[in-house]
């Protein structure tokens, strides 16, 4: 599974005819996956973040720096401090824009990766022991258990689409 993931020959492959909605099958050689990637909805990337963040300081420094040649000297702490709180705020998001659930079926292994503020948390299951289960009722998170382990994945996917991916994940374990 580890060279599946690090190899620069993976690449996505789509039938015509794919029963999942939300997978792709990945291929690797003589190797097929089916790996299914849920992500946060960010309209801004950090790079676009940082770009914002930039022009920002030049306007808002510059207009402090402005009224503080005009005598106005407590213009330029509270500019500062502004940028500093903005600045907080943007790295607070920046940390969780890669957010995101990658669960990978190759063979015999169901792995779940969910990686949350830049840590990545791996779990890995047998095929034939893992549960797919919502965790309380209809919309709710997803529980994928088994040998005494259990992983909760569906948080960036919208609530009424959860079960269709459970049933799509259980599908995919029975051997479609």
């Amino acid at each position: 599974m580890a060279a599946l993931a690090a190899s620069s020959r993976v690449h996505a492959v789509t039938p015509a005819a794919s029963p999942f909605r939300f997978a792709t099958y990945i291929a690797d050689g003589q190797h097929q996956a089916i790996q299914w990637l849920i992500k946060r909805n960010c309209s801004v990337t950090p790079v676009q973040l940082v770009r914002l963040y930039i022009s920002l300081c030049v306007v808002s420094l510059g207009i402090a720096g402005l009224f503080w040649m005009q005598g106005a000297r407590m213009i330029m702490p509270f500019a500062w401090l502004e940028l500093l709180a903005v600045g907080t705020a943007f790295v607070v998001y920046a940390r969780h824009a890669r957010d995101g659930e990658k669960i990978t079926l190759h063979g015999p292994r169901l792995v779940v990766e969910l990686e949350n503020g830049g840590r990545t948390e791996r779990a890995e299951f047998a095929r034939d022991w893992v549960r797919v289960e919502p965790r309380s009722g209809d919309g709710s998170l997803i529980e994928v258990s088994g040998q005494g382990r259990t992983v909760v994945v569906g948080r960036h996917l919208r609530p009424e689409l959860r079960p269709a991916l459970a049933r799509e994940i259980r599908f995919a374990l029975r051997g479609c």
